[in-house]
């Protein structure tokens, strides 16, 4: 007889004498995954149709902050219909619903809203708006940041937190830039800020995309590689950024590792123009960049995607199209993230021991009458490892289990299911997406030996 029985990030077998037990299967948990769902999505994207039996949270996006202390919801297509309709769905569901405040470009509406003068109404307007709707909690997408901004960032945060409307259960979550803003004069700032107030936080994800542009100095390069392959800028020390550099940031100054998530995008970046570019690290003129667009997950696939054309970079851990076309100004370069990036990403968030996932945005993925297959793969990584058999082999016990790749897994025994300590079978074993398989030479006679397939930490 073959068992299954899953808690977060591991599996627990048992085997018994000459037959295996089996268990009930428990819900994974642990591992967040928070997806941004704007108000303009609503139309063509229900919210029905939200897979959240893989979102464990989702953001509302976005009410914008004016000047005075007010909310605007129109910037982004919320209504008052739209926003009870989602708060609805997700809880029926059994999920979290946030409604996020800012996002790109509002640096100067948070200043003039944390303003002395109109601090206590804003925060009053944001929590008085979370209860109205009966969302979970907020998100503050303050950007861009600068340094300069931390004293009203700060005094935003325990504002909400001390308000009495603002209960402890109401969740407080950040979406936080993954470098310091360009040209600040204190780049460690936003990490020591938010080391600081991360008690008052649930969430911090940290927005790992956008990481190139056709900026002086600066070459082709992925939208959110994980790693940076040791690959520095033409001509310099600097690195090329990753998404471990810009965790390294936050835990260095103190952040804990179980606070941050890491963003993941349901876009990628489109590189053309110039004297033609069709793969990373390639550089151009000074003064003839090329042109960087922003197609959706959708859009990629269904316009540009051949298998011919399709390349994963190992050091990167990124996936890429290159397109080679006549003129060579008409050659592409597409950095984006598809289902192997989606589950070597769980596989990092697990080996860092981070708090879960961020996505922007679910409609990105979403066709109707189809499955999403970007969620769909998130999904499937979060229910790794999962066994396929275990089997008594005379004195051994032959274990087999899914794995991820990027991942890496140990597998422990233990006579007492209800112990804490565990011996181990094996370690430092490496995923790569396939069926792994472990043997155990179990001593002859035992009465019973319990099972795990562990994730770190």
């Amino acid at each position: 007889m073959r068992s299954r029985v899953v808690f977060a990030g591991f599996l627990v077998l048992a085997a018994i004498s000459t037959s295996l037990c089996v268990f009930p299967d428990t819900a994974q948990a642990g591992t967040w995954v928070t997806g941004y769902y704007p108000g303009w999505e609503q139309g063509q994207m229900p919210a029905t149709n939200i897979d959240f039996t893989t979102i464990t949270h989702v953001i509302h996006f976005s009410l914008t902050p004016q000047p005075d202390g007010s909310l605007n919801l129109s910037d982004n297509g919320l209504t008052p219909a739209n926003c009870s309709n989602l708060v609805a769905v997700a809880h029926a569901a059994g999920a979290r619903a946030i409604i996020c405040v800012g996002g790109a470009g509002t640096e100067t509406e948070f200043q003039d809203a944390t303003a002395p003068s109109t601090l206590t109404t804003f925060a009053n307007n944001l929590v008085q708006f979370v209860n109205t709707y009966g969302y979970d909690g907020l998100d503050i997408d303050w950007e861009p940041f600068f340094s300069s901004d931390a004293s009203q960032y700060t005094n935003l945060i325990n504002a909400l937190r001390s308000s009495p409307g603002f209960p402890a259960n109401k969740l407080l979550t950040i979406a936080a830039p993954a470098y310091p803003s360009y040209g600040d004069p204190a780049p460690a700032t936003e990490f020591t800020m938010f080391a600081s107030e991360q008690s008052k936080l649930d969430q911090i994800n940290v927005m790992t995309y956008d990481l190139s542009g056709p900026y002086p100095g600066w070459v082709t390069w992925f939208n959110s590689p994980i790693y940076d392959g040791g690959y520095t800028f033409p001509g310099t020390s600097e690195l090329v950024p990753s998404i471990e550099a810009a965790i390294n940031h936050f835990t260095t100054n103190g952040v804990a590792q179980a606070k941050l998530g890491v963003g993941l995008p349901f876009y990628g970046y489109s590189w053309t123009g110039s004297t033609g570019v069709t793969l990373p690290r390639q550089s151009w003129p000074g003064a003839n960049p090329p042109a960087v667009s922003t197609p959706t997950y959708n859009t990629i696939i269904s316009t540009y995607y051949q298998p011919g054309r399709y390349h994963w970079d190992t050091n990167a851990q990124a996936a890429y199209l290159s397109i080679t076309s006549s003129p060579a100004s008409s050659d592409m370069f597409i950095s984006y993230d598809d289902a192997r990036a989606c589950q070597c990403k769980v596989s990092y968030v697990r080996n860092r021991g981070l708090g879960g996932i961020m996505i922007w945005e679910l409609a990105q993925d979403y066709v109707k009458g189809q499955p999403a297959p970007l969620t769909q793969a998130i999904k499937q990584s979060l229910a790794t490892p999962a066994v396929t058999s275990i089997q008594l082999n005379g004195g051994s016990v032959s274990l087999s289990f899914t794995s991820l790749p990027l991942a890496t897994y140990r597998v422990q025994w233990n006579s007492n299911l209800g112990a804490t300590n565990w011996n181990t079978v094996a370690t430092g074993i490496s995923g790569n997406g396939s069926l792994l398989q472990i043997t155990d030479s179990a001593p002859a006679g035992e009465p019973q030996r319990f099972y795990r397939v562990r994730t770190p930490p």
